[in-house]
């Protein structure tokens, strides 16, 4: 390949001041056919096989061009200059921007690429803030905390050149056996929906295209494997799975949408029209690219064998609607040239994908003719004290303090405190999969972690620096060896308190006990950790059980026993301070479950979203599914009454606003944070409905003896479903809207009539509960 030295053919798509479809439009006219799949493929530069699992079976991919190749005419998409191997930040500047010389000199009209990077947990790369893994997110049930988080994040990334995220992820839990619950936000669709529309505004604000994933079904794969088949039911689809999609796309103009590996019903997603073109674009009018998950187009023909071949798979996938292929090109490129000549792709289907790709790269300023691969020298500091007060912040609301039966805590200046587990004393166990240390920098051994994260153990001498700490592992997060456990005894025997912390060590693919294709059989602690706990829980004379964890484990019978149980999911860098200041009450926990905690059954999936055959039920079967803990729940250093709860009308028409209000009292002692939740009951519908199912929380901060008033402005949108018809619908009839602090609470009710005909409802309809605090 030669580098043309001459200037790039201008014309009307280099105008600012006009429309990007116009501009889109005059550059398509002005391409050749190879010009334009160009512009639907990527590269992935510095990829090898060889340097660690980060992306699905890898191994099995070698690129199929080099980087010289894969720019001839043009490129879509830049794949992970920062965040393949370690690199610092200026040097990872340096490279995307000679990476993009090298793609606008090698085609005429000196189009860049659009650079992705993953950015989950933080800009995915070195030296880079690793916050909260979004169930932490979910936990502190702050959309405005994340949002501040995302633009933080978008703001980094857009400031050395980087103009794609590949995050949120909007897959709802469905099974805690999954490995990827750890990306997730919880397993209820609006809690998800507000948090990851949260996210997508976020990052967009600061000119970074969100990409929402995976779409759809993920979550819901049989067995909870990892690329299964989804066992889902098109009603349970729209209501659970859909929801928070509808709400990034119809709310949050986001920018790009990622497909599911799975199938659903036979019919894998990177194919399915009906899901990519006629749900997504045709009924919700969303307006930007769709994007292959990483070598979904190929996995067509290798995995789910509804292509003949890499061609076929490639025709398939552009007919449905992916119009990017990740993270490199395998499928589109000289196949597509193939299937155009051959008549099997159409030049109407081409353009329709190229003109998405053209337009977003218009309105990422990527056409304008002072855009230039130098331009981003800004200096980059991805750790600064913005981004690690917010990942503080995050942390803090995010510990969720189950139980405190023996009023242990706040700690009272204890003199000797025995720190115990494998989770206690390794900073990658506060932090998820796809955050870069545990995502990359583990292929990479004798570099630091780049970033500043003290451990629980640090954590908890800083904290009490009066004490006289020691440390035991007890045994490994994983494996088989017991041999720690009598000195963990033994230490826990001698102190004053111990601090028990277990848990998960997040990696991909088998290399961690959650993350990507780490899922489990059964909810029970990894290794031998159930050992442990059992063992250090009859020796301790007061336990505080910490679990640091990616998904909620079956730990009732161990929370009986230890005199208060914390729990943190993957809590970042600021992660361990967050725990050491709730045990010692300089943090009042504010955090609330967005998964329920299993009960002692301990491999039985399920969450709260259940109807009346799903709870518990004497005599039908021996399984009990009462959590240990519920959704929604949360203890704090204070106590919360809420009462009162009141509506303005007990009779509405099926298309009205209802005004709910709840007095909510702080009855304790100290300051402290109310996440008021408010849930609806369906007591007969046409079809079966989840027994109470949420549709708004807030945040209230009161004061020690402090009161106010919550008031909630339902439109009765919110108390809609998936009919027989598989028509959203309104029903006339009696609901319940229950204001409490968990779903488990009793709460306190008021009960509504809707009148009139049954009522049918699309994407237009009301999806967000608007909520006022009125304090005293």
């Amino acid at each position: 390949m030669t580098i043309s030295d001459e200037r790039p053919t201008t014309g009307l798509w280099n105008d600012p001041a006009l429309p990007a479809s116009v501009r889109a439009r005059a550059l398509l006219d002005a391409m050749t056919d190879a010009e334009k799949i160009a512009q639907l493929g990527s590269s992935w530069p510095g990829f090898s096989p060889s340097s660690g699992d980060v992306a699905p079976m890898q191994d099995t991919f070698s690129a199929p061009q080099s980087f010289e190749e894969a720019i001839v005419d043009g490129l879509g998409h830049l794949t992970r200059a920062f965040g393949t191997a370690p690199v610092d930040p200026e040097t990872g500047r340096e490279r995307l921007a000679e990476f993009q010389e090298r793609v606008t000199a090698a085609n005429r009209f000196g189009i860049p690429a659009i650079a992705h990077e993953e950015c989950l947990t933080g800009f995915t790369t070195w030296q880079a803030t690793v916050y909260p893994t979004p169930l932490a997110w979910a936990a502190t049930w702050d959309p405005g905390l994340v949002r501040s988080m995302a633009a933080a994040i978008g703001a980094d990334m857009a400031a050395v050149g980087v103009h794609q995220g590949l995050s949120p992820v909007l897959d709802v839990v469905r099974d805690y056996r999954w490995g990827r619950v750890e990306e997730t936000l919880g397993e209820d669709p609006y809690l998800v929906s507000e948090l990851g529309l949260a996210y997508v505004r976020g990052l967009q604000s600061s000119g970074v295209v969100a990409t929402v994933k995976h779409f759809a079904g993920y979550s819901a794969s049989r067995a909870a494997r990892n690329h299964a088949p989804a066992a889902v039911g098109p009603r349970e689809y729209a209501d659970m799975i859909l929801v928070p999609f509808e709400k990034a796309v119809v709310d949050g103009r986001v920018g790009s949408v990622m497909n599911a590996y799975n199938d659903i019903d036979g019919v894998p997603c990177g194919a399915n029209e009906s899901l990519l073109t006629g749900l997504l674009r045709d009924r919700w009018g969303f307006e930007g690219t769709v994007v292959s998950d990483y070598w979904a187009i190929v996995f067509l023909a290798s995995m789910h064998h509804v292509a003949a071949d890499v061609a076929d798979a490639a025709r398939a996938a552009l007919h449905a609607g992916i119009d990017v292929e990740l993270p490199h090109t395998s499928g589109y490129g000289d196949h597509l040239e193939k299937l155009l000549r051959d008549g099997r792709v159409t030049t109407e289907l081409l353009d329709r994908a190229v003109l998405r790709v053209l337009a977003q790269k218009a309105e990422l300023g990527l056409l304008d003719p002072d855009w230039h691969p130098g331009q981003y020298t800004a200096p980059a500091d991805f750790d600064s004290p913005r981004n690690r007060a917010i990942a503080r912040g995050l942390a803090e609301e995010s510990v969720v303090l189950l139980d405190n039966a023996s009023a242990l805590l706040p700690l009272a200046s204890p003199r000797s405190i025995a720190v115990i587990g494998p989770a206690a004393d390794d900073a990658r166990c506060l932090f998820g999969c796809y955050s870069f240390p545990n995502h990359v920098l583990l292929h990479h051994p004798g570099l630091p972690l780049g970033v500043e994260a003290p451990t629980i153990l640090d954590a908890v001498r800083r904290e009490f620096p009066e004490a006289s700490v020691h440390h035991e592992t007890g045994c490994h997060v994983t494996g088989e060896e017991r041999g720690g456990i009598e000195a963990a005894v033994a230490a826990a025997a001698a102190a004053d308190l111990t601090i028990l912390v277990v848990g998960d060590r997040s990696g991909m693919f088998g290399e961690g006990t959650s993350g990507e294709g780490c899922d489990v059989g059964t909810l029970t602690l990894p290794g031998v950790q159930e050992d442990l706990v059992e063992a250090v829980l009859g020796a301790a004379h007061r336990t505080a059980l910490v679990v640091v964890s990616g998904r909620p484990y079956a730990i009732g019978r161990h929370a009986r026993r230890a005199d208060a149980t914390l729990q943190a999911f993957f809590p970042g860098e600021e992660g361990a301070a967050a725990v050491a200041g709730v045990l010692s009450g300089r943090i009042n926990p504010s955090g609330h479950l967005p998964v329920q905690i299993p009960g002692d059954a301990a491999g039985q999936p399920g969450t709260y979203l259940a109807p009346p055959l799903a709870l518990k039920s004497d005599g039908v079967s021996n399984i009990d599914p009462t959590p240990a803990f519920p959704f929604g729940h949360g203890l704090s250093y204070t106590t919360f009454a809420i009462e009162d709860v009141q509506v303005d009308e007990a009779v509405v028409p099926v298309d009205a606003t209802i005004t709910v209000r709840a007095r909510i009292s702080n009855t304790g002692a100290r300051a402290g944070t109310c996440v008021a939740q408010l849930y609806l009951t369906d007591p007969v519908a046409s079809v079966t409905r989840p027994v109470r199912q949420l549709i708004a929380f807030t945040r209230v901060d009161l004061a020690a003896g402090q009161a106010g008033v919550v008031e909630f402005d339902v439109h009765t949108d919110m108390t809609s479903f998936t009919g027989t018809d598989l028509r959203r619908r309104v029903e006339p009839g009696d609901v319940t809207l229950t204001v409490a602090q968990s779903a488990g609470e009793a709460g306190s009710s008021a009960r509504v009539r809707l009148e009139g005909a049954t009522r049918t409802v699309d994407h237009t309809r009301t999806m967000t509960t608007a909520v006022t605090v009125r304090r005293d």
